[in-house]
């Protein structure tokens, strides 16, 4: 038996496809299952179980030879999680017996739909984003599966990750804040994210980690962050403030995020870490819908709006809100109430 699976969307979209890849492990013990992966998802490949052979896809045609390698398989199953133009084209190259894909594929593009010969009658903004994936193996005869999200850090992960802990002298205990996005939309007051560190070192006595990507609209907020926090001294009661924004690989971020206590962020990729992980976190939600990407087995308190109480009630479709409602007190409660839970 030989499976093809394509995710070639980001970080995220990795991470919560996991459910899926391991429902199609345990279904088939003794297939060869590889994983066609874009390259911004491809730091991701060591934590991933279940997977035999995994092909990282670039945009365009440099990658001309994996394609062929993909068209000379023949594979017997093929499912596309992602559902654009380059996937459509691996599922035809794959040439499988069954080749799987949402039916909005089929109603809306009537090029696309000549790659597939399975369509799953269920919408992704229908069902949280895990169990839309879980959804399409049906045609493979797999139904409730766990929608548990899944990573394994290898050992490097872990030791770069307590190497730069020694190296910043984080002994104590910490706290993750992650402030930035790919979205610019997505980002929240300078002031208050140092408002809510500042809370955080001082109240809880943690260590407080700013991460972040390299970009220069990322470094750039981080950099605004950093104008308003007052940076302590020695003698300073609390914890210390580091910023390892930029410093981290990917899988190296997700073993600092392990070890961490509490985790505080936007809608992005370390949420999906944090969910994986286990870690406790408390996430700003504003152009995003938490309903499809929340997570639902870690500790996470979810903000959203101007009512100043947790989101508890998820709705399919809603309307876009402005990450500036969500207030400062909101976000302080909010850590307040995981750090005093004996589960943190």
């Amino acid at each position: 038996m030989n499976i093809l699976l394509i995710q070639l969307k980001r970080i995220g979209d990795v991470i919560v496809t996991t459910p899926a890849i391991a429902a199609v492990r345990k279904e088939f013990p003794d297939a060869k299952i590889t994983l066609a992966i874009s390259r911004d998802g491809a730091a991701l490949v060591p934590a991933l179980e279940g997977i035999d052979e995994t092909i990282v896809l670039k945009r365009g045609l440099g990658d001309f030879k994996k394609y062929m390698s993909i068209l000379r398989q023949r594979f017997d199953y093929c499912v596309d999680f992602t559902r654009n133009d380059r996937s459509a084209a691996v599922t035809l190259l794959s040439r499988a017996k069954k080749r799987i894909v949402s039916y909005r594929v089929k109603r809306r593009s009537p090029w696309r739909r000549q790659a597939y010969n399975e369509f799953v009658g269920h919408r992704m903004r229908d069902m949280h984003t895990a169990d839309y994936h879980l959804s399409l193996l049906e045609p493979l005869g797999i139904t409730k599966a766990s929608p548990k999200l899944r990573l394994h850090l290898p050992n490097d992960a872990v030791e770069s990750a307590n190497a730069l802990r020694r190296s910043a002298k984080i002994d104590n205990q910490f706290a993750i804040f992650h402030p930035g996005s790919a979205r610019q939309e997505k980002f929240w007051e300078p002031e208050r994210w140092a408002e809510a560190i500042e809370h955080a070192r001082t109240k809880w006595n943690l260590d407080c980690v700013l991460t972040g990507g390299t970009s220069r609209m990322e470094q750039r907020h981080l950099a605004r962050i950093e104008a308003h926090l007052a940076r302590p001294n020695e003698n300073a009661f609390g914890g210390s403030i580091v910023d390892l924004s930029g410093k981290t690989e990917l899988l190296t971020l997700a073993a600092l995020i392990a070890q961490a206590r509490l985790l505080v962020t936007v809608d992005s990729a370390p949420v999906h870490l944090a969910a994986a992980l286990r870690t406790p976190q408390i996430i700003l939600f504003g152009p995003t819908n938490p309903y499809h990407w929340r997570p639902r087995e870690s500790p996470a308190i979810i903000l959203q709006g101007d009512s100043g109480a947790p989101v508890i009630k998820f709705i399919p479709k809603q309307f876009r809100s402005a990450m500036s409602l969500i207030s400062t007190r909101t976000v302080i409660d909010a850590m307040d109430s995981l750090l005093s839970s004996p589960a943190a």
